[in-house]
């Protein structure tokens, strides 16, 4: 058969333009925002480029919402993609992340070392690897995806390219991350190995039927895969890498790691274990419940010692990822909801917390450190405010939507014969108590004091300011950073007050997967 024969046999995919085009819009978006940032001059680098992107972004949105519905559905683009709750109701987590990223970049020292256009376009980039991660439906499709969220951000974490810090955050990251990619690569190899199959469901048809549960290959590809998804999602003890690269990047591009990524491994542990591998869940489920265990006990002890916020807000999301993981272990629909809800309320609490982390590194001598938040209650409520929500609700403090989404975990866990798990999120939200409030107490219980310069020979002196800060240190300076960090903070307690929207949201999202049924 000749080459002109093959091609005319072949057959082009059938797509569903429509489900897809939620990606269309920020993998469209990317290549139109690097097309702008090559038009000289200050409106365009510093007010077009920025509003292209949250363009992008916001059309996601719209065609996300345009694509919402409930229940398992046909696989789009040939079964490599999923067009469910799932990948709709976390992809719009990715896109609000984005945005406030936007936001939290626009004076940054990175975005004018890296190029406006660089540096959203790579963001964007990052987003629609996350988008078809979350839509997996096989296992290419899921490397693909999670290797084209990671490479945006190796370069991302080194887009402040005059500091020594950022650019090892860079390097650290890039290193580690292709040893999980490089870990998850292989386990999926022998997961194919054993079943025969790469996509999902017929990885699931194979397990118990043509291949046995305790197959070595499958259980040994099953523990290299995990193993490759918990360095993404700072799964301990796979989360040295952590709190080195959230340090060393720029903190918005932290802010967006802290978030959107963890947001995005989490989507694709719930669709892999419990879409492909749900039939072995007897064999996955109490290592998995082990890692959670691990996890929650490092993460809030790593976190005590911690003097810089960024670290210690790097512990706090290892903790966190144990008691998400929680969810994954019960392997129920009531798990599912559970675990989406928690993404949701986390991406909330944690954008509170880290656009003040950013408002004050930026006038501060202190940069990140907790020394940085002195006096804030007494200088600028306007910041300590939100900073207070965002530390009772990773607490679980009532009354935020903290509280309500490890409620949710707690129930889903003892729903599902896993109430000891529960015990353990209690535990782990007590340790937690001891760093949370350390920061509230600096913001409301230090005096607010600056120091003078001294004269040669004696000591420099404390002083109660008069009249405020100055404008570089006023809250107001940087509005677009006090937005999201206000808006993120009013999501906080309104969900912890009124969770029935976001209840409907994780409910829809749990009847993604027929398997749960």
């Amino acid at each position: 058969m000749t080459t002109l024969h093959l091609i005319a046999a072949a057959k082009a995919p059938v797509i569903d333009y429509k489900g897809i085009s939620p990606l269309f819009a920020t993998a469209g978006g990317a290549v139109i925002v690097l097309m702008a940032a090559l038009i000289r001059g200050r409106f365009a680098q510093r007010v077009l480029v920025p509003l292209l992107t949250v363009g992008a972004l916001g059309a996601a949105i719209g065609l996300t919402i345009w694509n919402w519905h409930t229940g398992d559905s046909k696989p789009i683009v040939e079964g490599a993609l999923a067009h469910d709750a799932l990948s709709l109701g976390l992809s719009l987590l990715f896109y609000i992340s984005g945005v406030a990223t936007v936001a939290f970049a626009w004076r940054s020292r990175a975005l004018r070392e890296s190029g406006t256009g660089e540096f959203f376009g790579l963001m964007l980039g990052s987003i629609a690897g996350m988008t078809i991660l979350a839509s997996a439906e096989n296992l290419i499709t899921l490397f693909i995806g999670i290797e084209l969220l990671s490479i945006p951000l190796y370069v991302l974490c080194a887009s402040d390219v005059r500091r020594e810090t950022s650019l090892e955050s860079g390097l650290k990251y890039l290193v580690i991350g292709s040893v999980g990619s490089a870990t998850l690569l292989y386990g999926l190899a022998l997961i194919y190995g054993a079943t025969g199959h790469t996509g999902f469901a017929a990885i699931d048809g194979a397990i118990g039927s043509g291949v046995k549960v305790t197959d070595p290959l499958l259980l040994t590809g099953i523990a290299l895969a995990a193993a490759g998804l918990a360095f993404k999602a700072s799964v301990a003890p796979f989360h040295a890498w952590t709190p080195d690269v959230y340090e060393g990047a720029p903190t918005p591009v932290t802010a967006f790691m802290a978030v959107a990524t963890k947001t995005a491994a989490f989507a694709i542990i719930l669709r892999f274990f419990l879409e492909a591998l749900i039939s072995a869940q007897v064999q996955w489920a109490p290592a998995l419940a082990a890692l959670a265990v691990i996890t929650i006990i490092v993460g809030n002890v790593g976190a005590i010692a911690q003097s810089s916020l960024k670290r210690m807000l790097a512990w706090s999301g290892v903790a966190q990822a144990g008691y998400m993981l929680a969810g994954v272990v019960v392997g129920t629909q009531l798990g599912l909801q559970a675990t989406a809800f928690y993404l949701a309320v986390y991406l909330f609490m944690n954008l509170a917390a880290f656009g003040v982390v950013i408002a004050r590194e930026r006038v501060s001598e202190h940069g990140d450190g907790l020394k940085s938040l002195e006096g804030l209650g007494a200088a600028s409520p306007w910041l300590a405010w939100p900073m207070t929500i965002a530390m009772l609700s990773l607490a679980g403090f009532p009354a935020t939507a903290g509280f309500i989404g490890k409620f949710y975990l707690i129930s889903a866990t003892v729903d599902g014969n896993w109430a000891w798990l529960g015990v353990i999120i209690v535990v782990g939200s007590m340790i937690s108590l001891v760093y949370y409030l350390r920061v509230i107490a600096v913001m409301w219980m230090t005096p607010f004091k600056l120091e003078l310069p001294g004269r040669p020979r004696r000591r420099a002196r404390e002083v109660q300011p008069v009249a405020g800060w100055s404008p570089e240190a006023d809250p107001r300076a940087q509005p677009e950073v006090l937005l999201v960090t206000l808006v993120m903070a009013a999501a906080t307690i309104f969900f912890g007050i009124v969770p029935s929207p976001l209840f409907h949201l994780a409910h829809d999202v749990g009847t993604s997967i027929s398997a749960l049924f």
